[in-house]
């Protein structure tokens, strides 16, 4: 039985791809690429500032240079991967390097795009990479790591209604507490479901129990 997720177009505007290349045509041009596909776009020309916006808003997906002025940016995937949040990144170089590559998807990268990028594939690749919301890692000391991408697209809100709901309260328990009508909770239960690829309250509560 195929249980795969299909992609949702239309949910490119709550997510955010943030560009980090020390080039500035290469930054307005994925920019260019990715709000036309509807997303939200941050750019960083350097890898302090886009640290120091990362804290701010975590995005969704990250493009990066694997070397920004000379300096390599895969500790910078690295660090990002251990937060452990199923934030994709992909990794673009200015030239084709095997070793590079290796130690990219090593480091978990989602892919690696040499310049000049095939902006078909590259949005393509992006595309299938949010279409599954789930991520199950390797196994390591007997465990299976699961990282569900979605969270990161879940409003505070949402995340209290995601809460309440996984107690196993009804929309008018989660109303009263939350202060809002029973028929909201609907709209933010609704939401969350979308966001997370659910097909209904019990495979909701699966994903979450899951991670």
């Amino acid at each position: 039985m195929n249980t795969e997720i299909s992609y949702r177009s239309f949910l490119n505007r709550d997510r955010l791809i943030h560009i980090v290349d020390s080039d500035a045509n290469t930054c307005e041009a994925l920019t260019l690429l990715f709000r036309l596909e509807g997303f939200q776009t941050a750019l960083s020309l350097d890898l302090t500032d886009f640290l120091g916006r990362f804290d701010e808003r975590k995005p969704d997906v990250v493009v990066l240079n694997a070397a920004m002025d000379g300096t390599s940016a895969l500790p910078v995937l690295e660090e990002i991967k251990a937060l452990r949040t199923g934030i994709p990144v992909f990794v673009i170089s200015d030239t084709s390097d095997v070793d590079m590559t290796v130690d990219a998807m090593r480091l978990g990268a989602a892919d690696v795009f040499v310049k000049p990028i095939d902006t078909e594939r590259f949005v393509r690749a992006v595309r299938e990479t949010l279409r599954r919301d789930v991520h199950i890692g390797a196994i390591r000391d007997g465990q299976r790591a699961v990282e569900i991408r979605g969270f990161t697209q879940l409003t505070p809100r949402e995340r209290e209604v995601l809460q309440l709901i996984t107690n196993g309260q009804s929309n008018k328990e989660a109303g009263r507490e939350l202060g809002i009508s029973p028929r909201t909770i609907e709209v933010h239960r609704a939401r969350v479901m979308e966001k997370l690829g659910a097909r209904n309250t019990a495979d909701l509560i699966r994903i979450v129990l899951t991670s």
